[in-house]
């Protein structure tokens, strides 16, 4: 019956999103739908997806749920790689720009595990804290870099997710979301353990080092793939596997394909919603996806277990 009412509920916004701007499609015709409409919605599946995915992995590999990529400074590091990159070699291709946005966000996410495990566990809003602070370092040398270089507009483009320019041509990499989500069921029983701690983690007879090698890897690949594509949006990777986990508890194999769905759906949603509330007017989706996780957050950080309400 859930299954069926999400499936229902994604199709419904899927409908929502390609029939929007009804008269603009009868007037384009199947073209516009395929140029236009169809990879805007794929996009905003994909990234909500990638983000949530990327989410859950990080909160296993830090054992924190109040933890998702926007407070590592992955998308930061993403962004030092991309202003590099445009500054050395202004016309390399996507996929060139989206592995070196990868490589700096793998080094972003390193420095953050780096004083993760230097971090008391006790209190889960301690490091969510440290990893805005975190962040907000690497934010404001991009900033800098940006402004030294004339480079500030592409950084504001890349802080500000929505999928206003989304076209044929120019989301494609974003289906490497599905290959990595495949990768990621494969390995989902070590991952899970991977949230058990390092010393549990290796008496059970995980290669410690390797498997959290690999989750490094695929947040840094899946921040990069949808930064690179349709911007930066925080709160998904929270918002999607907390949810998930209250509704359906902590089987990570079998929440993993629910996690995406969730991720995709949330963001799709926000898009919808942003297309519509000044029609025919767009407010980003990351800008309305961001009043829901904040709030969000809060409820999670409020509710979390050791936390004192009195």
């Amino acid at each position: 019956m859930a299954r069926a009412l999400v499936c229902s509920a994604l199709a419904g916004l899927v409908l929502v999103s390609l029939a929007l701007g009804a008269a603009s499609l009868s007037e384009g015709g199947g073209w516009l739908l395929m140029a236009s409409r169809f990879p805007r919605t794929a996009a905003a599946v994909l990234a909500g997806a990638g983000l949530a995915l990327a989410g859950v992995v990080v909160q296993q590999v830090v054992q924190n749920r109040m933890v998702e990529p926007s407070l590592t400074g992955t998308p930061e590091a993403a962004m030092l790689g991309l202003l590099a990159v445009t500054l050395i070699a202004p016309g390399s291709p996507v996929a060139v720009k989206m592995l070196f946005a990868a490589a700096c966000a793998m080094a972003g996410m390193a420095g953050f595990l780096a004083l993760a495990d230097r971090v008391p566990q006790q209190d889960p809003m301690l490091l969510p804290i440290i990893g805005l602070v975190y962040g907000g370092i690497l934010g404001a040398i991009a900033t800098w870099f940006a402004w030294y270089s004339d480079l500030l507009q592409y950084l504001g483009m890349w802080r500000l997710g929505e999928f206003s320019g989304v076209m044929q041509g120019r989301y494609e990499w974003l289906w490497v979301v599905a290959v990595l989500a495949v990768l990621l069921y494969v390995v989902a029983d070590r991952i899970t353990i991977l949230g058990f701690g390092e010393a549990q983690a290796r008496s059970l007879g995980l290669n410690y080092a390797q498997t959290r090698t690999f989750g490094l890897v695929v947040v840094s690949l899946l921040t990069a793939l949808v930064l690179v594509t349709v911007g930066a949006f925080p709160f998904v990777g929270l918002v999607a596997p907390n949810l998930i986990s209250r509704w359906r508890g902590d089987n990570l194999r079998t929440n993993l394909a629910w996690i995406a769905v969730f991720g995709g759906a949330l963001v799709l949603a926000a898009d919808v919603v942003g297309r519509l509330v000044r029609y025919p007017f767009e407010i980003p989706a990351a800008t309305v996806f961001a009043v829901l996780g904040a709030a969000v957050f809060l409820w999670l950080l409020y509710a979390a277990p050791g936390r004192s309400h009195g």
